[in-house]
């Protein structure tokens, strides 16, 4: 099996493709050409498209993964706002998309060969919508917002339509004073949900309720999440300009990681599987302005990148605690924007 990393270089409108060895190892193999400042990615769940915003001219893009690792553009879509985060649901027939500046939610049709159709649905949140994902089920969206707005919104999604429409017993859940959600995950068995708390510089986690055990029945009160604790992703002490990035969480799903942007670090979590409760296990000094990374979907290894200095860092995990050791940094270009792993 051959894992590969697409790292988006926005000030050098390109997606580079990097095949990554089994000690870790970086080896760079295709770049492909994304002109529009290329920004946040997304694979399907077929494993054969992939989804890039193109944040500079406004416009979502298809690539078919080819057999070489290589990107073979499928088409674009014009959108009338710069997307700052893609997810597909479930099913693969759609895609969805958060608006930063714009305020809202979308959501585009997915054509057989994986190209981006028409638009099914868009609604209007608030300002800095940062991030949408949909739960297992495929039933419920959640949009987080940062600032102002310090709310995460709730949607009931209809995978058959592709429509979103408020959750029927609370539409938002407003987070905690100046605490600023802006990305999220759910925990493996999807009972919780963890937070980047973008303005606190914090991890926020949620019990995650759904009726039914998953199923939306009609009259019945929607998803629920309810916070139970808030853990800061700084070390005691310290008092500099901080915002927090991206959260991930290892795939055994006992570690959770969050970048810092100030301290310049890779905060990491331990996840207790069954309260859902977090600890802070320790901080890995990474690249400046660290807004993207992901890790590999075997949990070996953690690519994250520098914004400030066009460098990627891979770290390897250790299986027992999940702390970070540095392997090896690379320069990748001007602006990283997004990291993504695959397997093939």
């Amino acid at each position: 099996m051959t894992t590969r990393v697409y790292i988006t270089v926005s000030g050098d409108d390109l997606i580079r493709t990097y095949e990554m060895e089994s000690s870790g190892q970086l080896r760079h193999s295709k770049d492909v050409r994304a002109v529009g400042g290329p920004s946040a990615l997304a694979s399907s769940p077929d494993g054969r498209t992939l989804y890039c915003s193109l944040r500079a001219s406004r416009e979502l893009a298809a690539f078919r993964f080819e057999g070489d690792g290589g990107l073979r553009l499928l088409g674009k879509r014009e959108v009338d706002a710069d997307a700052c985060y893609l997810a597909p649901d479930k099913t693969g027939r759609f895609l969805l998309s958060a608006y930063y500046g714009a305020g809202k939610a979308m959501v585009h049709r997915t054509e057989t060969d994986g190209s981006i159709g028409a638009e099914a649905c868009s609604v209007t949140t608030a300002a800095r919508a940062h991030c949408i994902e949909t739960d297992e089920t495929n039933r419920y969206a959640l949009v987080p917002h940062p600032l102002e707005a310090n709310s995460i919104f709730l949607f009931q999604f209809d995978e058959q339509t592709g429509q979103l429409s408020p959750n029927p017993s609370a539409p938002l859940v407003t987070a905690a004073e100046g605490l600023g959600p802006r990305h999220f995950v759910f925990s493996l068995d999807q009972q919780f949900v963890y937070t980047s708390d973008e303005d606190a510089s914090c991890v926020t986690a949620y019990h995650f309720g759904r009726p039914g055990g998953g199923q939306t029945e009609a009259g019945q009160a929607g998803c629920t999440l309810l916070p139970f604790q808030t853990v800061s992703s700084l070390p005691e002490g310290f008092s500099g300009a901080n915002t927090c990035a991206q959260i991930h969480l290892h795939p055994n799903g006992r570690t959770l990681y969050v970048t810092n942007r100030g301290h310049e670090s890779i905060a990491v979590l331990a996840v207790d599987t069954g309260s859902g409760a977090v600890e802070m296990k320790g901080w890995q000094s990474t690249e400046a302005v660290p807004r993207v990374f992901n890790v590999d979907p075997e949990g070996r290894y953690l690519v994250a990148a520098g914004q400030g200095t066009g460098n990627a860092a891979v770290y390897s995990i250790d299986p027992e605690s999940g702390l970070l050791s540095h392997l090896k940094t690379y320069e990748v270009g001007k602006q990283p924007m997004w990291v993504l792993f695959r397997q093939q």
